[in-house]
């Protein structure tokens, strides 16, 4: 068992460094729908047609990928790209930070923003700025002080929807987004197989209510 909190408390923030980033300041209601562990066939294709369905321009997303999906899977990623979309690293193959030493830790992320730079359609105006969320939200000091220092903004979240996780159900991924989510927050979603089931009942149903909430959304840049 393990403490399940859907929204990240102001004082857990103060025990990181300042310059993570856990949600935005904004004068305007806003939300900033995020998506980890992607590209995956149809995971992420219901992600991006529920960004897309019935509008002129996409709803606007950050998209923190795994470097072996985006080798797997370019032509996902590259719908991502070309849906306007931005784009963040996630480790080449999902690292756990606290179990990894810094130098393998780096080089995953290197690995990851070679193989993300190798897809990204040179035709397309991506944003790219330097995003990283680490896997689990799990990263050693000394690994986010080089991140840092190699020009990296470190994102995290202040809204867990937890549809990864067995034991909560698709209404409760919703109830854990909507019920929890306040102007400016960072929300993080998954599009996985495993979160797959939770996500795509919580998802559309989240966007309508933020919608008709006034909410817009952003992307993270």
């Amino acid at each position: 068992m393990y403490l399940k909190l859907s929204r990240v408390p102001a004082f857990l923030k103060w025990l990181y460094p300042q310059w993570y980033v856990w949600d935005k300041k904004t004068s305007k209601k806003t939300v900033y729908l995020t998506f980890d562990d992607g590209p995956v066939p149809e995971v992420t294709e219901f992600v991006l047609d529920t960004l897309s369905r019935k509008r002129k321009k996409p709803i606007p997303a950050t998209f923190f990928c795994i470097g072996d999906n985006v080798r797997k899977h370019p032509e996902i990623f590259k719908r991502i790209c070309q849906s306007g979309h931005s784009i963040g690293n996630h480790t080449q193959h999902h690292l756990n930070g606290w179990k990894t030493n810094t130098d393998a830790y780096i080089d995953n992320v290197r690995l990851a923003e070679e193989e993300i730079s190798t897809h990204l359609p040179k035709t397309i105006n991506t944003p790219t700025a330097p995003l990283f969320r680490p896997p689990y939200g799990k990263i050693k000091r000394k690994q986010a002080r080089v991140l840092k220092k190699l020009g990296y903004t470190i994102i995290m979240y202040r809204v867990i929807a937890f549809d990864w996780d067995a034991h909560t159900s698709p209404e409760q991924c919703f109830d854990n987004v909507i019920k929890k989510a306040k102007n400016g927050d960072i929300i993080v979603f998954h599009d996985s197989v495993k979160a797959f089931e939770n996500m795509k009942y919580a998802l559309p149903r989240a966007i309508a209510y933020f919608e008709k909430a006034g909410f817009t959304f952003g992307r993270l840049e």
